[in-house]
């Protein structure tokens, strides 16, 4: 399913105005200052900025599972000045995207399986993982290479929904993966706050860009109000949370 929503944006997106698949982020006490370009994905941004502000990325390697089109890793770099970032993706499609659209020098985009991470061993001081891992076969696969691709000390932000009865094993998971906790935060109300802020655009791009046969699946995929994913995260039926880990020092 989301490989058919790849190829279908890929072919009719001429307007380049997908460029974000997250439901978004919204903190009432927080201003974030975003460039003019960026101003319409500020809900979807604002999600990579709540992970990326928790830990010092200046001059930082920083790797991204998942990137999408791109959006999130190009903005980190421009906001928070890693040394250097990759970001990985299982869809082709969306990787070429990524490269053409997103030319920033320190910035790289590659095909890679989340499962099996194409990149060495203790080389990177960040991994990123934004709404993303749900859709993974194998989490226990991913939090290993998690560990393995980090050098020690490095930090793992991640932020991703379950349902309420899958969070002990998730944690349980994340667990085993040599990392100390820093920070767990459910952000529900954050999330539902910023689709209630963004659900005109996300519904208007929706009927722009769908035929009228997709269209339903298409508003709830992306939580647009009163869908039934966005009830359910309102609700709690499903729970969003962030966490912020960071590789122990002592670790092999």
């Amino acid at each position: 399913m989301f490989r058919l929503w790849y190829w279908y944006i890929s072919r009719i997106d001429a307007e380049n105005e997908v460029i974000f698949m997250n439901y978004g982020y919204e903190d009432p006490s927080e201003d974030i200052k975003l460039d003019k370009e960026d101003e319409s994905n500020r809900y979807s941004i604002q999600l990579y900025h709540r992970l990326a502000a928790a830990v010092n990325l200046k001059d930082k390697s920083v790797l991204e599972i998942g990137c999408g089109r791109g959006g999130g890793l190009a903005y980190v770099a421009k906001t928070f000045s890693p040394s250097q970032a990759l970001g990985i993706d299982l869809e082709k499609r969306a990787v070429n995207f990524a490269n053409k659209h997103h030319q920033l020098e320190m910035v790289q985009f590659k095909q890679g399986d989340a499962q099996k991470i194409p990149v060495e061993a203790d080389s990177y001081d960040a991994l990123l993982n934004v709404e993303s891992s749900h859709r993974y076969l194998d989490m226990r696969a991913f939090i290993s290479e998690v560990s393995r691709v980090l050098k020690n000390g490095g930090h793992f932000l991640y932020t991703d929904f379950r349902y309420p009865h899958e969070m002990e094993e998730l944690r349980e998971i994340l667990n085993s993966g040599d990392f100390t906790l820093i920070e767990e935060q459910m952000i529900n109300n954050n999330v539902i706050e910023a689709l209630n802020l963004d659900s005109q655009r996300r519904e208007s791009l929706v009927k722009k860009l769908m035929p009228g046969v997709l269209r339903k699946s298409a508003l709830n995929f992306a939580g647009v109000s009163n869908t039934e994913t966005y009830k359910q995260i309102e609700s709690g039926e499903l729970v969003y949370y962030v966490f912020i880990m960071q590789k122990s020092a002592k670790a092999a």
